[in-house]
């Protein structure tokens, strides 16, 4: 059965993107446009209604060679890189350790626009793992000790026996990071600047990084 979507398509006018008006350096460019989306669903959405604009795509080399990719929340970023949390034995955690270069890309809809970025990662250290890790609501904490991430489960019920059996054994304690646990951190090399434009001649602006820490700026064909 073949399905027809050529008819899905938008037009995208809000925005362009100009050499001229961007900074040298890519992470002040993406705060610039993190805080904007964040701005506009502060001023248009409902406070109840919490977007994740800080939800990202990772995409890692999986073990059989091929290219994986899922969507994770992006906790804190600097000059320094993009931090994420997860479990270092799920299948993302498997790949970053055999192969540490991934990309992460943000699509934010409402700005018409796309941040792709190429980088290297590594685990952060232990103290800063702890310290997001104890400010994660109770539940979450609990479901990372329950979960075996990526592992075959038999069936839901027996996920949910084994976070009641957690519970009960921390009850109202202090609940340690389970050592499996923790963040990593993305450092890029590449960082692209996607904003839509009309007729489909989108603007395109490249960050590479160069020695000694410099960034060199290019414009792509669309």
């Amino acid at each position: 059965m073949m399905i027809d979507l050529s008819d899905f398509r938008k037009n995208y006018e809000k925005n362009s993107l100009l050499e001229s008006e961007v900074p040298k350096e890519p992470f002040l460019l993406f705060n610039n446009w993190f805080e904007q989306e964040k701005s506009f669903y502060n001023d248009n959405k409902k406070k109840d209604n919490k977007e994740e604009i800080n939800a990202m795509s990772i995409s890692t080399i999986g073990e059989d060679g091929g290219p994986e990719t899922r969507v994770v929340l992006l906790k804190e970023y600097s000059e320094d890189g993009f931090i994420f949390y997860t479990n270092y034995y799920s299948l993302k955690g498997r790949s970053i350790q055999n192969i540490p270069k991934v990309c992460i890309s943000f699509y934010w809809k409402n700005m018409e626009r796309q941040i792709i970025i190429k980088g290297i990662t590594s685990k952060i250290k232990r103290k800063k793992s702890d310290e997001y890790f104890h400010k994660r609501p109770i539940g979450n904490q609990i479901g990372s000790w329950v979960s075996r991430q990526s592992m075959i489960l038999s069936s839901k019920e027996s996920l949910l026996k084994e976070y009641n059996k957690w519970n009960n054994f921390f009850n109202q304690k202090t609940i340690k990071r389970p050592f499996y646990w923790g963040g990593y951190i993305v450092k890029p090399y590449k960082m692209e600047f996607w904003q839509g434009q009309p007729n489909r001649l989108h603007d395109r602006l490249v960050y590479i990084l160069e020695k000694e820490k410099k960034w060199i700026l290019y414009r792509l064909y669309p």
